[in-house]
């Protein structure tokens, strides 16, 4: 279903939600990196070999789109999928100016966010260029 470098990262400050989806998209196949923070993600070795960025929208020490302007800089491209559990007016719109790819209710009762991730990575595999 996937390919080898297929990572995914996960940026949440709630333990039990990280922890959650890490292990239910590795039964998919995934490789997946959790995080904590913003700062956390920034710092992480595997960061550049990202191909899709799972995003908590209220993170309580970071600004959620301060992380992705700085990842805008550092890894133009990178898809992010953001996690609300309020997905307002304004947010979707600031999502939308962001390039945020998808934007997700939680809770997550279905298998929404492996179908967005699925779709993310098929694009990303359309977009690369052919070895050789």
């Amino acid at each position: 279903m996937t390919g080898e470098k297929d990572i995914v990262f996960v940026v949440d400050d709630d333990l039990a939600v990280r922890e959650s989806l890490k292990f239910s998209l590795e039964l998919e196949g995934l490789i997946v990196r959790v995080c904590a923070t913003g700062a956390e993600l920034l710092r992480h070795a595997d960061l550049p070999q990202a191909r899709c960025l799972v995003l908590d929208a209220q993170m309580p020490l970071t600004d959620t789109f301060e992380i992705i302007d700085v990842l805008t800089t550092l890894r133009a491209g990178l898809p992010v999928i953001l996690l609300t559990s309020r997905a307002t007016a304004a947010l979707r719109l600031r999502a939308t100016a962001a390039g945020v790819r998808f934007i997700l209710e939680k809770p997550l009762l279905d298998n929404s966010l492996l179908a967005r991730i699925q779709d993310v990575l098929s694009d990303n595999r359309q977009a690369m260029p052919l070895p050789g």
